[in-house]
């Protein structure tokens, strides 16, 4: 019994492969997870915005709003809004 205790007292909080250890490891593994997913629905989603862009008229509408490009002889008015409340 003597041997018993601290033996077990090492094992959960002193070794290498502790208790608290394996705890730290498999939050770790949690949030890589969640980064995966997170990472998979972004790759989804930038997916469906390449095949749109495959199409001549969304590509067109694609770079005049992210580029603010334009056509020779056009003119772009750009209205940014207010954030403060009058």
């Amino acid at each position: 019994m003597l041997i018993i205790v601290p033996f077990i007292i090492w094992m959960l909080f002193f070794d290498e492969n502790s208790y608290l250890a394996h705890r730290k490891y498999n939050a770790e593994i949690d949030d890589l997870k969640k980064t995966i997913e997170f990472y998979q629905s972004e790759i989804t989603k930038d997916s469906t915005i390449i095949k749109g862009l495959k199409d001549s008229i969304e590509l067109e509408r694609f770079a005049r709003e992210k580029y603010l490009m334009k056509k020779e002889n056009e003119d772009i008015y750009i209205i940014e809004f207010d954030t403060l409340k009058k």
